[in-house]
């Protein structure tokens, strides 16, 4: 070969190290790496160093001049180009690629129509890379029946959600799931795998219309039947899973099994299985990789002699690399084409298109070189097995590490029993948990796990309910308690009848609620969602065009470096980054708040919460206990404090007012005998009198007192002072002298005045509403530090005080636990219901405070705030890392700097991309509740006390105020369930008996329809 020729091969060689390796190396480098020119070319890549002349040095500097006379310098960007027929061909093939890349994932799909049989709407989904159909059309209001058929395995597309329906289900590998909903509003909603990498849309028409704009609502079906209807052939279907009637399995759509999960050991062998299969293809591909990375890495970069000819020979490297391109390479390459066969593009599309160009074009430089230009005969086999491996390696420690983010919602699926000691016909029996039915007696023995709710029936006990309210304080248990299965009772023996069993119980639910929310999606997450639906066919075009401008501008050789610009650009962008980065910290945030006995029903709940300017408290229930207590017992001089608290318990003993009730039990909790009076007389409106072992006992107000010609002066202290706090006073006379002064309450839950410290602190304004008078709810807000009280509140009326408050610019948030909460907790920004309150208020709200612990509140709100930051950062890395690295990946920085990324680190840099989100998620895990702020025992807050009434009067009639009559035609009716008035002709409705009744909200509705004979029909309207 003469020397010219081999100067040509040299300045080959120098050029591809500039486009080959980590990065292009910049000005002042060139000079120190000149010097490992000559050992470079006296072994050419794929020529044996044994013989064939030497690199003639002078010619190469002579063909590369630099203006510091640096050998082999880049050739400027464009210079001495002219355009050519090939030019032409590759701007016309380039538009021509585009406009169908626009056609293929934008352009019109086909829609199917869900066939009807035996009256519901069946259509079977083909799981497999994508969704087939993907585009389903059903009717509204008819039931529909989705058969998921899953072929494949992986974590991608196990599960399915659809976020508007709140419906979060597994999906088995290689079986088929049902899941049934009736859909009742017309519009296109989207459901997507559970990592919001495949995306399908469901189009809910009218009987005889089309689909548009919408809010998703649907009534989730439990049927009562096998899952299929009869006659159904799915015969080719592996297996069937219906999940709404296995006793063992979740139900999609609103119902869960006892475990709450379907078959979570089998989701876990699934990963493992996974996990196993990605160690060993990544294994593969690193052995089988690493001779030709570090042959061609230590020959281009540092100029070794030592590397085996063998190793530098082409058809050797092929040998190597082809293995880690079709084994190693496998799992990509599978989803990246079926994915491209389902119109949409992920990834693994992008990897797939990058790995088999850089292939293709080393094959044909390897077995028909003559076909390409002289300058551009390179391979880069070490380059496709690098980036594979790499990328395999990422999702190896991505599923490894997304495992964790379910952790919260798998810790609560094991923590269920399997086993339950049942008594039947007098006999002892164990039971599998799923076998127990209501009305069984169950035995629990000390340190056992209660298999299901139930009510004592025998035996005294402390049991463990932290798994379950988060409160870590046991709570002992009695005949007569509810008890919670999953709790672990403790020192104790317990007898009690199971009343909710297999979905119904308590944990079943909790984790329903979970699966719910970590299905739902954020505000925050739609842009991301937008993004993600323009990103792989804008990266693709990209990448198109990127090999346009180095083709025409590029130096020579151009379309080696063109080669290069694309393929880095196809493997740097990652819209995996994207599609992770919300709904991970979502499972991971509602997961936390489960295990800290707080229920975030939806992702926009627990966005909503962390904006949270105002909190509304109602007092009873929330701020109190909710139920009277004896709570102060103040003897007159001489009196025991005892033996007075006995006389007025038997004086109170035979009277049905509750305050009396809380006087009796609060008397037996301190050890006390009550005695039996010998007679007992109530005096409307002042209180009892009764004989007590012989002694006269008066207990009432003054009138009562000064009738009986009592002087009661002496014991106004205390009765004031004990008014001022809020409590009721009561005065008490013996034998005709005052005694003393009973006083009961509503008491202050231990843990409110903590809390609302906790919220203060956090710069969040705390409103107490009540329908007490001005004094006793200006008592109960000093004692807790409120500055701000509505009082004299209707239970008609908490709504608008809450819509008030919205209308001065707060987003606020609502907690309350009774019926008449229920609008209000609707109307609210964010409603959190008490978890011992009604069922009710806890349909009406966003989050539920199980314990019934206020200062769940203050760890729900710390929550939203650390899961929204941890989305920020997640988009920011997601955005941030493709913002940056496309445009480097294209050539952005080379004009300027010399810097062209090699694919190679494109690939580590799209491995970490994704792993960097998947990490950042994890942290939430680590998140705990900040401890309580010390709150002072005398509060130092003077609050101000607003009267609803006062509202009242400074609003204006928005009709008269336009000059309009109002209309009289429209009558208002009154909600069965809470009392509001509602107008008919916004309200929801249902039938009953012939009659309509009128809701102000789905929560009141969804009470009704559990049990419509209990609110009978006094107010309905024909």
């Amino acid at each position: 070969m003469p020397p010219a020729a081999w100067s040509d091969r040299c300045r080959g060689r120098r050029l591809d190290l500039e486009h080959r390796g980590f990065f292009i190396e910049s000005l002042w480098r060139r000079k120190r790496r000149a010097a490992f020119l000559a050992l470079r070319c006296k072994y050419p890549r794929g020529v044996s160093g044994s013989g064939g002349p030497k690199c003639d040095r002078t010619a190469v500097e002579q063909r590369a001049p630099g203006p510091r006379g640096a050998s082999c310098r880049r050739p400027p960007v464009g210079a001495g180009k002219e355009c050519t027929t090939m030019d032409v061909v590759v701007i016309a093939v380039a538009v021509v690629l585009t406009g169908l890349l626009g056609w293929y994932f934008f352009g019109p799909r086909s829609t199917h129509r869900a066939a009807v049989e035996q009256g519901v709407q069946v259509m079977t989904v083909a799981v497999k890379g994508g969704y087939s159909p993907d585009v389903i059309e059903v009717v509204q209001g008819t039931p529909v029946r989705l058969l998921f058929d899953r072929q494949e395995a992986g974590d991608c597309s196990s599960r399915v959600v659809f976020a508007d329906f709140k419906v979060n289900q597994t999906l088995p590998a290689y079986a088929t799931t049902s899941v049934e909903f009736t859909p009742q509003q017309v519009g296109e909603f989207g459901f997507a795998c559970g990592m919001n990498m495949l995306h399908g849309t469901l189009k809910v028409v009218s009987a005889g219309g089309r689909a548009g704009g919408g809010t998703a609502t649907a009534v989730l079906e439990r049927p009562t039947t096998s899952g299929l209807p009869a006659g159904h052939d799915h015969g080719h279907m592996p297996a069937v899973r219906d999940e709404l009637t296995a006793p063992e399995q979740p139900v999609a759509g609103g119902q869960s099994s006892p475990s709450g999960d379907a078959s979570p050991d089998g989701e876990a062998a699934e990963r493992a299985a996974e996990i196993a299969d990605l160690r060993r293809r990544v294994i593969a591909g690193a052995i089988l990789t690493a001779p030709v990375l570090l042959a061609v890495m230590s020959t281009s970069l540092f100029g070794a002699t030592w590397v085996p000819d063998l190793l530098m020979r082409t058809w050797f490297q092929l040998l190597l690399i082809a293995p880690v391109m079709v084994y190693t390479g496998w799992p990509i390459h599978r989803t990246g084409w079926l994915a491209l066969a389902h119109r949409t593009a992920d990834m693994n599309s992008l990897i797939t298109l990058g790995s088999i160009a850089a292939f293709g074009f080393s094959l044909v430089s390897t077995f028909a070189p003559g076909v390409l230009p002289a300058d551009s005969r390179e391979v880069y086999y070490e380059a496709v097995g690098v980036i594979l491996t790499l990328i395999l390696l990422g999702r190896l420690l991505e599923t490894k590490a997304k495992a964790g983010t379910g952790e919260a919602i798998r810790a609560l699926i094991g923590l269920q029993p399997r086993i339950a000691r049942v008594v039947r016909g007098g006999e002892e029996f164990e039971i599998g948990v799923e076998d127990v039915v209501v009305g069984d007696t169950v035995i629990i023995r000390p340190g056992e796990k209660l298999p299901v709710d139930g009510l004592v029936t025998d035996g005294r006990s402390p049991v463990d309910e932290s798994m379950v309210t988060g409160e870590p304080v046991p709570v002992v248990k009695a005949a007569g308690d509810s008890v919670i299965g999953a709790t672990i009772n403790q020192t104790g023996s317990l007898r009690y009848t199971a009343t909710k069993v297999g979905a119904d119980t308590m944990l079943a639910q909790i984790i329903k609620l979970v699966r719910e929310a970590q299905g739902s999606k954020a505000p925050i997450q739609r842009l991301a969602d937008k993004v993600s639906g323009y990103f792989v066919p804008a990266v693709i075009t990209i990448a198109i065009w990127s090999f346009v401008v180095w083709w025409l501008l590029g130096p020579s050789p151009a379309g080696v470096f063109a080669l290069v610009a694309a393929v880095a650009v196809l493997i740097i962008a990652c819209p995996c980054a994207l599609g992770l980065a919300t709904p991970l910290s979502i499972t991971v945030g509602t997961g936390k708040g489960a295990t800290h006995g707080i229920l975030i029903r939806s992702a926009e709940a627990l966005e909503t919460a962390h904006k949270l300017t105002t909190v509304v408290l109602d007092k009873t229930g929330t701020i109190t206990a909710g139920a009277p207590a004896l709570t102060d017992v103040r003897p007159a001089h001489g009196m025991d404090g005892d033996e007075l608290l006995r006389l007025v318990a038997a004086a109170e003993r035979d009277s049905e007012h509750p305050l009396a009730a809380a006087i009796v039990a609060g008397t037996r909790e301190r050890g006390l005998v009550v005695p039996t009076a010998s007679s007992f007389e109530s005096v409307t409106g002042q209180g009892v009198r009764a004989r007590v072992d012989g002694e006269q006992v008066l207990v009432g107000n003054q009138r009562l007192l000064a009738a009986a010609g009592i002087d009661s002066r002496s014991l106004l202290g205390d009765f004031e002072e004990l008014a001022a706090f809020g409590h009721t006073p009561m005065l008490v006379a013996v034998d005709g002298f005052p005694a003393g002064v009973i006083g009961v309450a509503d008491p202050i839950k231990e843990s409110s005045a903590a809390a609302i410290a906790d919220l203060t602190a956090r710069g969040i304004d705390v409103v107490m509403m009540t329908g007490d008078n001005r004094g006793t709810a200006a008592a109960v807000a000093r004692q807790v530090g409120i500055g701000r009280v509505v009082a004299e509140v209707l239970p008609e009326h908490k709504a608008r005080e809450v819509k008030r408050l919205q209308a001065e610019g707060r987003i606020v948030g609502m907690v309350g636990d009774g019926i008449n909460d229920a609008p209000a907790l609707a109307q609210a920004d964010v409603g959190s219901a008490i978890g011992t309150g009604t069922d009710v208020a806890i349909e009406s709200s966003d989050i539920t405070l199980i314990s019934g612990n206020l200062g769940g509140l203050v760890t729900a709100i710390d929550l939203s705030r650390a899961t929204m930051r941890n989305i920020r950062q997640n988009l920011g890395f997601a955005f941030g890392y493709n913002a940056i690295g496309i445009p480097i990946a294209a050539g952005a920085l080379y004009p300027a700097f010399g810097l062209l990324l090699s694919p190679i680190i494109a690939a580590l840099a799209m491995a970490a991309s994704s792993l960097s989100v998947v990490t950042n998620a994890n942290r939430l895990r680590r998140f705990t509740p900040r401890p309580s702020t010390a709150h002072p025992k005398t509060s130092t807050v003077t609050p101000v006390v607003e009267l609803a009434s006062e509202h009242d009067e400074h609003e204006e009639d928005p009709m008269h105020h336009h000059g309009h009559t109002p209309d009289t035609s429209v009558t208002e009716v009154v909600d069965p369930v809470c009392g509001m008035k509602v107008d008919p002709t916004t309200a929801t409705t249902r039938e009953h008996d012939g009659t309509r009744f009128y809701f102000c909200s789905p929560g009141c509705a969804a009470a009704f329809d559990a049990d419509p004979h209990r609110y009978g029909h006094p107010h309905a309207t024909a």
